[in-house]
């Protein structure tokens, strides 16, 4: 079975990385806030990645039969979720318009779904290059 992805679909989904992280930060870098919040949202962005990314590596690696501990899966997906959460909290309350709102909602899931997909692709490059070992050696 070849699960390498097409190189048109990995171009694509670093484009779409790139842009929706460039859009968000370039909305920050932009508004009207205090540092404090500026900062609040950019960290939501970061936690949000590195939480969308490790929640697909542990859900590929269960499905490939690769060990992962329950707690570990279990905080991947906390912590996907809690990002999600943190950031409609934080723009629940923010003084901003909706149009806003909107926008750094639409470019943080953009950035989380982008995120997922480089990491997926990652993972189906390597597998092509190099097989899964059934004793769980690190490569």
């Amino acid at each position: 079975m070849n699960q390498k992805p097409s190189n048109a679909f990995i171009a694509a989904s670093w484009a779409t990385l790139l842009t929706g992280i460039a859009a968000y930060i370039i909305g920050l870098w932009n508004a009207e806030m205090l540092l404090n919040e500026k900062g609040y949202y950019f960290t939501i962005l970061m936690y949000g990645l590195f939480s969308a990314i490790s929640l697909q590596k542990s859900v590929r690696d269960q499905l490939d039969g690769i060990p992962v501990t329950n707690i570990y899966y279990g905080l991947s997906w906390f912590s996907t979720i809690l990002a999600v959460v943190l950031l409609t909290v934080g723009l629940w309350n923010a003084d901003l318009l909706l149009s806003e709102k909107g926008f750094y909602a639409m470019s943080f899931i953009l950035s989380l779904f982008a995120a997922i997909a480089v990491q997926k692709n990652t993972r189906d490059s390597l597998v092509r290059e190099m097989p899964i070992k059934h004793d769980y050696e690190i490569y």
